[in-house]
């Protein structure tokens, strides 16, 4: 059986999303001019953000071009990475979590985005913000919206917020897979399509084959999750299973 989330299985998936005749947009490109045919490549930083640039290159090698969105903690802000990975014709986002800091102080959560927006933007051109799921903790970091605004600020989209997901079809590898729904806590989205359902990268691949992955799309990647090291595959798929186990739980207790 074919080891999933190695480097070897995302080039097969962004070789065969080449040939799919998509158009690829960033989020930025989207929100401002939608093609239905669009693919948006996006990336959520969260940790091992030496990962996020082996994507980045790995689609310029390829003339493709995807959102990294970027936290603001040591595991995923590094000013000369985030640059690079602009350099090679990426956009660049906030991967905002300041209710989580703020402890959901709605009024420090909205000064710690001003500041953090900020230093973000004196790397990088930042037009897009996303927020990061925090499923440790008690708070939705889009909480903060609402009291304040994130469009006084410049800021054009907020997936979450400014997308129809009834025209835009979702795949995520929350949880280490393609359908882990019941694994998510806050990455899901608001639909009433009932869009197809893949479990592993090579059933999307399989099903690009096929035409049976709907246009337009985004496609949701975590880089700390996919590597070809053995030792790292292993200790990844151990620490998700785990955690997946720990996220239902919560889920449930939210209901």
């Amino acid at each position: 059986m074919m080891r999933d989330f190695t480097i070897k299985q995302y080039t097969s998936l962004l070789d065969q999303l080449k040939k799919s005749g998509g158009t690829f947009q960033t989020v930025r490109e989207y929100a401002i001019h939608p093609d239905k045919n669009a693919i948006l490549l996006r990336h959520d930083i969260d940790d091992r953000k030496e990962h996020a640039l082996i994507f980045a290159k790995l689609q310029f090698e390829r003339g493709i071009k995807g959102t990294y969105y970027f936290r603001v903690v040591p595991e995923s802000f590094q000013e000369e990475l985030i640059q690079e990975i602009e350099s090679l014709g990426h956009e660049i986002g906030y991967h905002y979590e300041d209710m989580d800091f703020a402890k959901g102080n709605t009024q420090e959560a909205y000064r710690l985005f001003v500041a953090h927006l900020e230093k973000l933007r004196g790397i990088a051109k930042i037009d897009t913000i996303c927020m990061h799921g925090s499923p440790r903790s008690e708070y939705d970091n889009k909480d903060v919206w609402k009291e304040y605004s994130y469009k006084q600020h410049g800021i054009i989209a907020e997936p979450y917020l400014d997308f129809n997901f009834d025209d835009l079809y979702y795949l995520t590898d929350t949880g280490r897979m393609w359908d882990g729904k019941k694994f998510s806590i806050r990455d899901e989205i608001k639909t009433t399509k009932i869009w197809p359902q893949f479990h592993s990268t090579q059933d999307i691949v399989l099903g690009l084959q096929n035409k049976k992955l709907p246009f337009p799309v985004m496609i949701n990647f975590h880089p700390q999750r996919w590597t070809d090291e053995p030792t790292l595959w292993i200790k990844e798929m151990l620490f998700q299973s785990a955690k997946n186990q720990i996220k239902k739980w919560r889920k449930q207790r939210l209901k």
